[in-house]
């Protein structure tokens, strides 16, 4: 089902807010960077599982065992190990990054903030700030 006209106005004013706030977040949404990010990540990661792979089957077929021990298989098992963490949490640290904004004074020259210039802004956050908003403009219409 279609948007009406008045919901993609809404829309339009969102994203345009979303901008405005926080450009390092809206570009990481839009996919270009979030998206290079990932396959870079899982390439890695499967990389590294290879090379785990290799180090495992190495350490069972080389005559050298301390104490009779596969010491190369252990360390290959652990290299494989964590090419699946790389994999499955490797993204949280780029998610984390750039956040600072919401930690910064707001207003200034064009804000369009009410409230002094000085004032910090919410704990809420971003999502708290356009639920206002778009009740601010549901009042007004």
């Amino acid at each position: 089902m279609p948007l009406s006209e008045h919901e993609q106005r809404m829309l339009e004013q969102i994203e345009s807010a979303l901008y405005a706030e926080d450009p390092k977040f809206a570009s990481s949404v839009r996919g270009g960077r979030l998206r290079s990010t990932s396959s870079r990540r899982r390439l890695q990661a499967a990389a590294l599982f290879v090379l785990g792979l290799f180090l495992l089957v190495a350490g069972i077929a080389a005559p050298v065992k301390p104490g009779g021990f596969p010491i190369i298989s252990l360390v290959g098992f652990i290299v494989m190990f964590g090419a699946g963490v790389l994999l499955l949490v490797g993204g949280s640290k780029a998610a984390g990054k750039g956040n600072r904004s919401t930690d910064a004074p707001s207003g200034g020259p064009g804000g369009g903030r009410s409230g002094g210039p000085g004032r910090q802004r919410k704990s809420g956050g971003f999502s708290e700030r356009m639920e206002d908003r778009f009740r601010r403009r549901f009042e007004q219409e």
